[in-house]
């Protein structure tokens, strides 16, 4: 069995969704932030029976903090710890590892639309490889998932958020011994575009709801 890891930035106004945010405004970008984030715990709620996530910020500032807060009594909440993206994904690895020692599978909170389905593939496609890897179209990557959480050491030192961050990532873990798998490829949320796209790949979602009230 494996056990889902999300890695989330508090939905606080002025402080994500900084590209959305330039065209939809600081509140909006955040509200869809945080319908994004309750997507993506729905999702892992459906497919995995123990749930971390790794926080940066104050969700008690954050739009929807009490909805999020209360849905979290069900999960194990960590706080992200270290400089960089990069060693904030290795140290939430980690701390997942030291209190459970299935595969972990990772995932942001920009792609509301993953959806228990594919969440499920991959947890699937790791009980057969070390690493399984999800390109999305801006070249990152949308979800990460490690038979043993410590193969996460091979990202600290991977460039984060940029268009060559999965081959990146790629040739990271297969340089630290890993057989790896690729998962399906999804959108990221950073733009009016991406936004109107997952918004219509997941029509039923929260976000689609909060897509819907900005059009």
């Amino acid at each position: 069995m494996s056990v889902a890891l999300v890695v989330a930035k508090a939905p606080v106004p002025g402080q994500v969704k900084t590209r959305l945010a330039a065209d939809v405004g600081p509140s909006a970008a955040a509200d869809l932030a945080a319908a994004a984030l309750l997507d993506t715990l729905d999702a892992c709620e459906g497919a995995f029976a123990r749930c971390h996530i790794a926080v940066s910020g104050s969700l008690l500032q954050a739009r929807s903090g009490s909805e999020i807060v209360a849905r979290l009594h069900r999960w194990t909440v960590h706080r992200q710890r270290g400089e960089g993206f990069a060693r904030r994904l290795v140290n939430a690895h980690l701390d997942v590892a030291a209190a459970a020692k299935e595969p972990v599978v990772q995932i942001g909170m920009d792609t509301p639309q993953a959806s228990t389905e594919y969440l499920s593939e991959v947890a699937d496609q790791i009980t057969r490889h070390d690493a399984v890897l999800g390109p999305a179209e801006d070249g990152g990557w949308w979800v990460l998932a490690l038979r043993d959480p410590r193969l996460a050491h091979a990202l600290s030192l991977v460039p984060m958020s940029t268009t060559e961050t999965y081959r990146a990532t790629w040739d990271a873990l297969i340089g630290a011994g890993a057989v790896v798998s690729m998962s399906r490829c999804l959108n990221d949320v950073d733009t009016i575009a991406d936004a109107a796209a997952v918004a219509a790949a997941a029509p039923r979602s929260r976000f689609a709801v909060a897509w819907g009230v900005l059009t």
